[in-house]
């Protein structure tokens, strides 16, 4: 019997209500910024998010307007980075890692949304070429390993990720609020790593993309956090050696508190 590893995540922050009602009001604004020849304008409610000690997770509004009707699809995608899968079995009686799995270019986040379905809104011919939906993600598997091997350690990853938050095939669907404004409402865990994200909207008619915009969204620590960050970066060496010191001073304190109870 095999146990797949995971992540455990925490409950994202609330929605933020204002920056919809916000979205609501700059329909018109959006509508006149726009050229006349631009069929689709697009932004987001923050380009920055700061991860502190209190952060929870948060939402992320992404919000437009198109020229004429069309289906939109929405995809925020982390930075690529490799992951090793593992399997769990139990070995007389306890459970130990046995076989591993390691893929080249896997997102850290992925989530993806739209007006209704993908299969109803183009071909899979260009889902697959534009990575839309989990069965559609390309990773880079090591060599030498089955299609049946490769199978199997990919969609454990992606359940696995999915029970953590980090990929999300089903978040709230794109709405459109009047026959030219929308937007879409993607959460962002607790667990969520740091880096350079992109969310890219795209503008559908009749199964084709007609527009496509792509905006970077940031994600940094800040504080404290982000200063110990840097210092396992730039200094690994100290950066140890003052973990060790922490984690003596905290055994000592719970010791001496034991004590005087």
């Amino acid at each position: 019997m095999a146990h797949w590893s995971r992540r455990m995540r925490k409950a994202p922050a609330g929605v933020v209500i204002f920056l919809l009602a916000a979205a609501g009001m700059a329909s018109g604004a959006l509508g006149q910024i726009a050229p006349k020849d631009t069929p689709l304008v697009t932004d987001l409610s923050s380009h920055l998010i700061s991860i502190n000690s209190s952060f929870t997770g948060t939402e992320l509004l992404i919000y437009g307007a198109v020229d004429q009707p069309g289906d939109v699809v929405v995809v925020v995608r982390g930075p690529r980075e490799p992951a090793v899968v593992r399997r769990k079995e139990r070995v007389l009686g306890v459970w130990a890692n046995r076989d591993a799995v390691q893929f080249g270019k896997v997102p850290v986040y992925y989530a993806v949304a739209a007006n209704q379905p993908l299969e109803q809104v183009t071909s899979p011919g260009v889902l697959g070429r534009l990575q839309l939906g989990m069965e559609h993600l390309r990773f880079e598997p090591e060599a030498g390993l089955a299609d049946s091997t490769v199978r199997e350690f990919r969609d454990a990853l992606i359940q696995g990720r999915l029970r953590a938050g980090l990929f999300q095939n089903q978040p709230e669907p794109v709405v459109f609020l009047g026959p030219k404004l929308f937007r879409v409402s993607v959460d962002l865990p607790a667990s969520v790593s740091v880096g350079t994200y992109q969310a890219e909207v795209y503008l559908f008619r009749d199964g084709q993309v007609t527009s496509a915009q792509s905006s970077p969204l940031f994600v940094n620590k800040s504080g404290l956090e982000q200063d110990m960050f840097e210092l396992s970066r730039r200094r690994p060496a100290l950066y140890g050696l003052l973990a060790i010191v922490l984690s003596l001073a905290a055994g000592w304190i719970a010791n001496f508190v034991m004590r005087r109870g």
